[in-house]
């Protein structure tokens, strides 16, 4: 077995075996495919299944050099993954990787807007331009229901079901979860489907999508990290955000105001509550309060 064929029938497993995202699947891609130009370039003449641990933290030693620690990490967990998937297959019997540590990276907390400065950005959203209503819809949404940048430009008209409260939303690994819509979100949605988009010359592929670009094609991650920073420009915000900066507002206001982190991480969509956790840091005063109003010896 030889590199670029390993490469190949690992990504065919990660989408068809694990369902991972595209996003997901290129950035393992990626990590393996740093190493196999670090053998070319060294002329290391070794296969998949013969690579020991001494080449591999040779290739690290070097990676490290034009890589932080948070980079680094996702790197040696990619490889690590990509070595599990050779002994799954038969291909190996021991992950040349299980040895090889991490380097230690702080837990990086989320950054997060106040409600002042959401409204300030939407404020500054110009609704006379065509784009104008769609953004303001795009940026309600993002907020509104806590989705991922992804989530959003994959969400459908077929997933909007407003008259229940709900909005059905595909997340990572394909995996589906209703998410509750606010009624002014759901109002910003509506406006600009009944306006805006009726107008948009839709393409046959894209009939179902809601958010659309004048082309009436679906926008891109890219296109959507666009909206935002030139928002936060023009709104004079003196904050380094993006999409997934409402995202990470979401869950801090609705802890902030008394929400259990249960039913966040549900609204999120994470798999672990260790996950959602992240969001404790940020209101040490909801957790006094915590203690006061249900500890039996906090009124002693």
């Amino acid at each position: 077995m030889n590199w670029y064929q390993a490469l190949k029938d690992f990504k065919e497993h990660l989408q068809i075996e694990r369902g991972l995202s595209t996003n997901s699947i290129e950035s393992y891609s990626l990590d393996i495919s740093k190493l196999i130009n670090y053998l070319e370039q060294n002329d290391v003449a070794v296969s998949p299944t013969k690579i020991e641990r001494e080449d591999l933290q040779n290739f690290i030693y070097e990676v490290a050099k034009l890589l932080n620690a948070r980079s680094q990490s996702r790197l040696i967990s990619g490889l690590k993954s990509f070595f599990n998937y050779l002994i799954f297959e038969g291909y190996r019997d021991a992950n040349p990787m299980e040895l090889v540590e991490s380097p230690k990276i702080g837990r990086k907390l989320p950054d997060t807007l106040s409600l002042p400065e959401i409204d300030r950005l939407i404020a500054a959203i110009d609704l006379s331009t065509n784009e104008g209503e769609r953004n303001r819809a795009i940026i309600e949404t993002l907020y509104g229901c806590g989705l991922r940048v992804s989530e959003v430009i994959n969400l459908r008209l077929s997933d909007l079901y407003f008259k229940e409260g709900f909005i059905k939303v595909t997340g990572k690994g394909n995996k589906e979860r209703f998410v509750p819509v606010g009624e002014i979100t759901q109002q910003y949605i509506e406006e600009y489907v009944s306006n805006t988009r009726r107008n948009v010359p839709v393409k046959p592929t894209f009939t179902d999508i809601v958010f659309l670009n004048r082309r009436g094609r679906m926008l891109t991650r890219a296109m959507i990290f666009t909206i935002v920073k030139n928002l936060a420009l023009v709104a004079n915000l003196q904050k380094n955000i993006s999409p997934h900066t409402f995202r990470h507002s979401f869950a801090t206001h609705l802890l902030e105001n008394g929400a259990d982190l249960r039913s966040i991480q549900q609204m999120l969509g994470h798999e672990s509550i260790t996950t959602t956790e992240i969001y404790m840091h940020v209101d040490k005063s909801h957790l006094r309060e915590v203690i006061s109003n249900y500890h039996p010896r906090s009124n002693y």
